[in-house]
């Protein structure tokens, strides 16, 4: 697989952790990143890169290493019919990151703005409630909003992590 990059150099300065962790081989001349792999090794291998291009940084994005991680990728023009897509962003980034920083802390996923599409890096059950939290924001919902639905999306998964659901379940029943 060969692409250009513009972060060559990053990915030159952790080239032999990345060429572990995804299991391929790198090879940079200027902006040309070749890479040589089996093809399970090379998909994941431009995941990797797209995570990196999008803003993550090469330790976020070898993330995508661990099958339990994936990546997603919004258009911001397909949520909306607004034609000032910068105010979108600027939403979605919000005051000094604020807003962006809530919905990664929230959800348990990392965000990134980039151009007009809004890139979601998590466990893949954590990626649902991130895409609907990013939607709701791109299609006007007041940020309190989508902040109260994931603090009642983490509620019902923590509830659920620790087996209370269960137990609750089994002391009714007696």
């Amino acid at each position: 697989m060969e692409m250009m990059s513009n972060n060559a150099i990053r990915i030159l300065k952790y080239q032999k952790k990345i060429e572990k962790a995804l299991n391929i081989k790198i090879s940079i001349k200027g902006r040309k990143i070749r890479t040589e792999g089996d093809n399970v090794d090379e998909y994941l291998a431009e995941r990797f890169f797209e995570a990196v291009e999008a803003g993550f940084s090469v330790r976020i994005s070898l993330l995508l290493a661990d099958d339990n991680y994936v990546l997603e990728k919004l258009s911001i023009k397909n949520y909306t019919k607004r034609d000032n897509l910068s105010l979108i962003r600027a939403r979605l980034i919000g005051h000094h990151g604020e807003t962006r920083e809530l919905i990664e802390d929230l959800s348990d996923c990392f965000i990134k703005v980039h151009d007009n599409f809004v890139y979601i890096l998590g466990r893949a059950e954590d990626i649902k409630k991130a895409q609907n939290a990013v939607i709701k924001i791109i299609q006007g919902s007041k940020q309190s909003s989508v902040y109260a639905y994931l603090e009642k999306q983490r509620g019902i998964q923590h509830e659920d992590d620790l087996g209370l659901k269960d137990k609750a379940d089994k002391k009714d029943k007696f």
